[in-house]
């Protein structure tokens, strides 16, 4: 079951943050990892937010989200056409109302990064271990 891929497409807008999260809870049920579901649909929602607040200032419509299993991992992709803002990894002051997503992703993921797209914009990777914990 090792190398498979899942590209989905959603437009940028609000309604495509719960849409992206269920998709991949469905991606994952279907592939047999559903014990990742919780997690990947976490972070799913974490990066979709961040695309529908900050690249909605991009050229294109939509951002795209790429699952792919291969080698034990689980990697989950999300790419956008706003590249003048790279997220990074900060930890906001208590009174502040958000900021805190991006340590979710770094607390739920083996790896995670953003490297920029040929063209415009950028692509935030994660990394998920596809076994379960106990499991050799």
């Amino acid at each position: 079951m090792s190398g498979r891929t899942n590209i989905a497409r959603f437009r940028i807008s609000k309604a495509s943050v719960p849409r992206a999260r269920e998709h991949v809870r469905l991606v994952l049920r279907e592939w047999k990892l559903g014990h990742l579901g919780e997690d990947a649909a976490l972070i799913t929602s974490e990066l979709a937010t961040n695309v529908v607040t900050h690249a909605a200032r991009g050229i294109g419509d939509y951002f795209e989200l790429v699952l792919r299993r291969r080698d034990g991992v689980l990697v989950l992709e999300v790419s956008d056409s706003f590249q003048w803002e790279m997220p990074e990894l900060r930890k906001p002051d208590p009174e502040e109302t958000s900021g805190r997503g991006l340590l979710l992703v770094d607390a739920l993921s083996q790896a995670w990064g953003v490297r920029p797209r040929t063209g415009a914009g950028k692509t935030v990777w994660v990394h998920l271990a596809v076994r379960r914990e106990g499991e050799g």
